[in-house]
């Protein structure tokens, strides 16, 4: 990658290509005119005729011999240069919009060009446009642009539109546009695989996984068998250590890929970090089921240890597994749901990882939030993806939008469930009364179903005791009350009925988490929408679909793609011509040219 040693730092950019993609915002034709036409610009070459001053303002007669026409200017703001410039015989190249007064052509207030016969670009930036320019003519050549990786047509183009020898090299069409996606594509990707940095593994894991699948109570679904065949190979490596992402839909089965990649690793030691207390206590209760007596297995959260960690085969824990001073060494290093983590806790989470400055641990990733198949695409270059679509049953979730009207009958399904032992969700947006949401917050309404129903428990995101609140529902309650702070959390089985309050405020990705708290074991289960606009489009679009996937790409077109580059996946970098929701094709063509 050429490095731009020499470019200002005020453009922004880090690439050759990022400076190629600055295209020109418009530009300034000083071809000579071949016609004049009333209204437009033209680029006129004219000899002063007469100079006349009166009142401050400059009144000029020019003769253009191609036309035999005069033109009449008036100069409103003066200078030392105008009256050098204009002086009475110099023959001079004038640029402006022709007018036309009592059959007298007049072009007021006209530029004086150095030459004509050029088209030069105009740039958006904050440098001044002669820098800009000279910046271009030095870096924007085709040489430099093919070292970049770029192929003849997007060369091409990138280079008629830098340095245009008529009118027609400017114009952008549909097929300029396929070509800048193309470019924008290639461009993020190889920025993406430049950032990579790959270490040798501390050792290579060959554990085997056949008797543990073959004693599972299930079958595993294709999509699971074909990740953990990626990560045994990821594993079996002692030249690169694996950087593995593993993007689940909610339900799609990722527990019983962390416990298969503790089986490879085996009998070497694997740690697995959760973000709550309460999703590591959940894996723990499922190694603990699942996972071959003869694997010890520890557990280390906040005010609780279960086992001895310093001899445990599988260590599970919080962020209290970084405060361990004597934490052993483990070739396998999971995590779950790493981007709750803070910034501070991922570095140690990397010092973890490594067991000197050269090797480091196999690190796999797991997440439950899907991604768009274009995301994964992309981020593929910097960390290896695994997705898994689809579940081990389907799900049946009914998604229905509701009002006011339908709260009665909606009264009346929550005390069905209730009598079947089942279990229900509220999601309020808001903890405290707010003026400016115009829906019942958390305190507002847990009156009327506390007086309503038994068992009914309340929580939300500042409530120090939410886990304890959350594990006691689980075994006991009817209804939960709560926030988002839901989102991602404890498994509850018995839940089948989740309302949420307000839904139009939140993001269908977010929308998409709380619905897959329901439904977990296959029960009959719905998820209501509670809206006072319930109009809203992407609410219907998000009714008719339960996949992950597809509810990601939807949400991609109901808002700006983002930019791993800085870790902001949610907004961030908005590409000019690249739409992330539906240049899969052009995304996967790039990926395949740079692979």
């Amino acid at each position: 990658m050429l490095k731009l040693n020499l470019l200002s730092p005020k453009l922004k950019i880090s690439s050759l290509i990022d400076l190629a993609l600055s295209i020109p915002s418009s530009y300034i034709d000083t071809t000579l005119s071949s016609t004049i036409n009333i209204g437009l610009i033209h680029t006129l070459d004219v000899i002063v005729k007469q100079v006349n001053t009166y009142n401050g303002k400059l009144f000029i007669e020019f003769y253009n011999p191609r036309f035999k026409k005069t033109i009449k200017s008036i100069f409103f703001r003066t200078n030392a240069y105008h009256y050098q410039e204009f002086a009475l015989g110099n023959r001079v190249i004038i640029q402006g919009k022709v007018t036309e007064y009592k059959d007298t052509l007049q072009m007021n207030q006209p530029k004086s060009l150095a030459k004509s016969g050029e088209i030069i670009p105009k740039y958006k930036t904050p440098l001044k446009q002669y820098e800009m320019i000279d910046f271009i003519k030095e870096y924007i050549t085709y040489d430099n642009l093919l070292k970049e990786g770029l192929i003849k047509d997007e060369i091409d183009i990138l280079m008629l539109l830098h340095f245009p020898k008529n009118s027609q090299d400017t114009e952008i069409d549909d097929k300029s546009i396929d070509i800048f996606k193309k470019i924008e594509a290639f461009n993020h990707i190889k920025k993406l695989k430049a950032k990579r940095v790959d270490s040798p593994a501390i050792k290579s894991l060959d554990g085997d996984t056949t008797q543990f699948i073959k004693n599972l109570p299930f079958k595993l679904t294709p999509e699971q068998k074909t990740v953990i065949d990626e990560i045994k190979k990821d594993l079996l490596s002692i030249k690169k250590a694996s950087k593995r992402m593993i993007v689940g839909d909610v339900g799609s089965g990722k527990t019983i890929i962390i416990l298969a990649s503790v089986m490879i690793s085996y009998p070497n030691k694997s740690i697995l970090m959760a973000p709550t207390s309460l999703l590591a206590i959940q894996l723990y209760e499922e190694a603990m089921k699942f996972l071959p007596e003869n694997i010890k297995i520890s557990l280390v959260i906040q005010n609780r240890k279960v086992g001895d960690y310093k001899e445990a085969d599988f260590i599970i824990g919080t962020h209290a597994l970084l405060f361990k001073k004597n934490l052993p060494k483990a070739p396998l290093v999971m995590v779950d749901e790493q981007h709750r983590f803070g910034t501070a806790q991922r570095q140690k989470l990397e010092i973890m990882a490594r067991i000197d400055k050269d090797k480091h641990a196999h690190f796999l990733q797991f997440s439950a939030t899907p991604i768009p198949r274009t995301q994964a695409m992309m981020d593929s270059a910097l960390i290896d993806m695994s997705l898994i679509t689809k579940t081990p049953f389907k799900k049946q979730i009914d998604t229905k939008i509701i009002g006011k009207s339908d709260f009665a009958n909606l009264l009346g399904h929550i005390k069905e469930e209730i009598a079947k032992n089942h279990q229900v969700l509220i999601v309020y947006p808001l903890v405290e009364e707010s003026k400016s949401i115009g829906y019942q917050s958390l305190d507002e309404a847990r009156g009327f179903w506390e007086s309503r129903f038994e068992n009914t428990f309340v929580t939300h995101g500042k409530d120090k005791n939410k886990e304890k609140v959350l594990l006691e529902f689980r075994e006991k309650g009817n209804i939960l009350l709560a926030t988002t702070v839901i989102e991602v959390g404890i498994s509850l089985p018995r839940l089948t009925i989740i309302v949420i309050v307000g839904a139009e405020r939140l993001g269908l990705a977010t929308l998409h988490q709380l619905r897959g708290r329901v439904g977990r074991i296959g029960l009959e289960s719905w998820c209501y929408l509670f809206s006072y606009k319930p109009s809203i489009k992407r609410l219907y679009s998000f009714a008719k679909t339960t996949n992950g996937f597809d509810i990601a790409s939807l949400d991609l077109k109901y808002r700006n793609s983002g930019d791993i580059l800085d870790g902001k996946k949610q907004s961030g970098q908005k590409f000019k011509w690249l739409n992330m929701a539906d240049d899969e094709e052009i995304i996967k063509e790039i990926q395949n040219r740079i692979t």
